[in-house]
């Protein structure tokens, strides 16, 4: 597997980024890679979420995220602390796994699907007694609409 370094994020290289993504699980699903922050503790919490719901999950850990969003073309209004690769297709932020199973069985044209932000209550921002409602958006070239609701 190849490593993202140093240059190739500087440069921007969108190749050394889809590099990095292992071809497929045994289960039928590809590796998901989750780019994040070393020192980002509801990443690991999500990973660890989308872990018990049978994903194989690689992480590479970068020194600033941004450029790993904008080289794999999140919407800038759609950020969250981590972006992951699955296949395809782009998970940005604290998104459920129910609803990555659901694109991954549907295959929309779709760029991929986003929790913008760190809604409390989500997977990996869990607050005991208290959680918001929060959408999942798809996003691709025709802009972002609402794939799922999570009630409050």
């Amino acid at each position: 597997m190849a490593l993202i370094t140093r240059r190739s994020l500087i440069l921007g290289s969108t190749a050394a980024l889809a590099a990095t993504v292992p071809l497929a699980a045994d289960d039928g699903y590809p590796v998901m890679m989750v780019y994040k922050s070393p020192t980002c503790g509801c990443c690991g919490a999500w990973i660890e979420h989308v872990e018990a719901h049978g994903f194989r999950v690689a992480v590479q850990n970068l020194p600033d995220i941004t450029v790993a969003k904008r080289e794999l073309g999140v919407p800038q209004e759609l950020w969250s602390c981590h972006t992951a690769r699955i296949g395809d297709y782009l998970v940005e932020g604290h998104v459920p796994a129910i609803d990555i199973e659901r694109m991954l069985s549907e295959r929309p044209a779709i760029a991929g699907i986003a929790v913008p932000g760190m809604p409390a209550g989500s997977p990996g921002m869990e607050v005991p007694g208290y959680s918001e409602a929060y959408d999942v958006y798809a996003f691709g070239s025709g802009g972002h609409d609402v794939f799922a609701r999570h009630g409050g």
